[in-house]
């Protein structure tokens, strides 16, 4: 109940102050799975000390929603790799080399549209040196990318457009309040996208399921390590660079990728 009216507190607020950012930011049609509202997604831990605290806090704002509550649980896979499990979200931090990106989110869409597991990685190359190790940059990536494995996308992809108060905002400062406040947190547009994505419930459920379907099996057990493995390049970020990525497996089976370079 408590979650409820914080969440009708903040909606109210955003509206008082009238922000335009806009709350379409669904990442296509793409949901999880489920019979009932609110459900529970567990996001396994498998990220390092220094960022334990961050994916807990990720988890306590996203469970602000009405729709969907997060648990953090022990996590099932070596981060190096970063291998999904069926049902849940793994969180991995790992010093994934100098690729150009700080973190990177997956979903595994089996039937079209239902995510069925999901991945987020935060690549340590570069949150150990000092233009990102600080607490607003972790925390805005981790609650970025965890965002996405819900089917959320961003609010803006310009780094130098004012912060609009969400952490599904680029930016070149996270912790810039220009107005609407700092990017580290989800706000009220995303807890609306949110309840829009969630709207319809479903006659089966892909949250927290261990068996997967024949169909379904082959998709599931792939490991998308590069970006030779991510697939064809779907869209650009506003500084012109693939953001997008989408391995097409067939038969509503396909494996998309989110991926946050560095400015």
């Amino acid at each position: 109940m408590k979650k409820y009216i914080f969440l009708g507190i903040i909606l109210a607020v955003v509206g008082l102050l009238g922000t335009t950012a806009s709350a379409e930011h669904s990442w296509g049609t793409y949901h999880w799975a489920r019979t009932e509202n609110p459900f529970t997604l567990k996001l396994g831990d498998d990220v390092s000390s220094a960022w334990d605290s961050y994916l807990a806090t990720a988890s306590t704002k996203w469970t602000l929603s009405s729709v969907l509550d997060t648990t953090v649980v022990s996590g099932l896979t070596n981060p190096k790799r970063c291998r999904a499990t069926l049902g849940r979200v793994e969180v991995c931090s790992s010093k994934y080399g100098k690729n150009g990106w700080l973190g990177l989110a997956q979903i595994w869409i089996t039937g079209g549209t239902h995510i069925a597991q999901g991945v987020v990685k935060l690549n340590d190359t570069y949150f150990t040196t000092s233009r990102y190790n600080k607490p607003a940059w972790r925390n805005m990536v981790m609650c970025q990318e965890v965002g996405h494995t819900f089917g959320l996308d961003h609010q803006d992809e310009d780094f130098y457009n004012p912060n609009l108060g969400t952490c599904m905002d680029y930016t070149n400062n996270p912790a810039r309040d220009d107005g609407a406040g700092d990017n580290q947190y989800p706000n009220a547009h995303d807890y609306e996208q949110l309840e829009t994505i969630y709207a319809h419930l479903d006659s089966t459920t892909t949250v927290g399921a261990s068996a997967p379907s024949r169909n379904a099996k082959a998709l599931l057990e792939q490991l998308l390590e590069n970006r030779l493995d991510w697939g064809r390049a779907v869209r650009q970020d506003r500084q012109g660079r693939d953001n997008v990525f989408v391995r097409d497996f067939g038969r509503g089976n396909k494996v998309l990728t989110h991926v946050f370079w560095v400015e």
